[in-house]
């Protein structure tokens, strides 16, 4: 069934808040694009005339077609190559939706996306719409076809699994760059009291490079280990500037909310290192290299100003 201007056009005024949904839900942008297509194609297929109210139906349309692309994943994550992290999305992003609030914020998080991954998939829809996107218990029951009872008890148990007592830190870009350039140099200088200052004691350090760059099988914890794997991976080689496809620029910029290295080859983006900062200094160290995971972001800074490097040539 063909769809006229208005059916495309009110389509494509939800299509930001459809992305920013998917994302919380997928934790990666190139599958939350995917979904919301596939939401199109189904709302253009459907019988549009008995649909009363177009959003809560494109919404539950999304939601479910999420709900089935969680089940999948929690299959494919078990033969996933290292370690798994969220996909990285820069500032400025309409995927990111909505910041308003400290829920809306904390829900774009890389440490709170990868928290998520402990969540059932049903826990996970119901926890994001809930708390990211205001929605009321009876309207999120009735896209998941249960009792708004069941959904409240379902709510509960997300709360529990996602309960943290680390406080985050909200920065904008100028605290951004001053973040990353503090801990760059640090990190290139090899001071271990400078960098130890920096970090938590329990300091995690987390890389996804998928199938395409060794990573460590786990996390590192603590912050003198993390601080000797830093030594390591911030040493240039020729190696490491093989594998990337060249000599990097090093930039800073602000990711999921964080402060965040953006390691850039020509007009790629080839690294996105996010810091997560809390009240007691650099808590996790999110390092994401896998090139599926940075194609969003690598148009993203294309079409962006970003200014200069803080290292031109790594």
């Amino acid at each position: 069934m063909s769809l006229s201007t208005y059916e495309v056009d009110l389509f494509e005024s939800s299509r930001g808040r459809l992305e920013a949904i998917a994302y919380r839900l997928l934790g990666s942008a190139g599958d939350a694009e995917d979904a919301v297509q596939e939401a199109f194609l189904r709302w253009q297929g459907a019988d549009r005339d008995h649909i009363e109210t177009p959003e809560a139906w494109l919404t539950k349309a999304l939601t479910n077609l999420c709900l089935n692309q969680l089940t999948s994943a929690r299959a494919r994550r078990e033969t996933y190559v290292g370690q798994w992290l969220p996909e990285p999305v820069l500032a400025g992003d309409r995927m990111l939706g909505p910041a308003d609030t400290v829920e809306q914020r904390e829900s774009i998080s890389i440490a709170m996306l990868t928290l998520m991954e402990r969540l059932s998939p049903k826990e996970r829809v119901v926890y994001v719409l809930r708390e990211a996107f205001g929605y009321a218990h009876n309207e999120i029951a009735e896209m998941l076809d249960i009792t708004e009872s069941n959904c409240q008890q379902i709510y509960r148990r997300a709360k529990q699994h996602m309960a943290t007592d680390r406080v985050r830190v909200q920065v904008d870009e100028a605290a951004a760059r001053k973040i990353v350039e503090e801990f760059l140099a640090a990190a290139v200088s090899g001071r271990t009291e400078t960098l130890i200052g920096l970090l938590t004691d329990d300091a995690i350090s987390i890389g996804d490079g998928g199938a395409f760059f060794p990573t460590l099988n786990r996390p590192l914890i603590g912050a003198l280990r993390v601080i000797r794997f830093l030594r390591l991976a911030i040493k240039p080689t020729d190696g490491k500037r093989s594998m990337l496809g060249g000599s990097p620029a090093i930039f800073s910029a602000v990711a999921n909310g964080g402060p965040a290295l953006v390691v850039v080859v020509g007009d790629r983006v080839v690294g996105i290192v996010c810091l997560e900062v809390t009240s007691d200094g650099i808590a996790a160290i999110h390092a994401q290299v896998n090139p599926e995971k940075l194609e969003r972001a690598t148009r993203g800074w294309a079409s962006s100003e970003h200014g200069a490097p803080i290292i031109e040539s790594w």
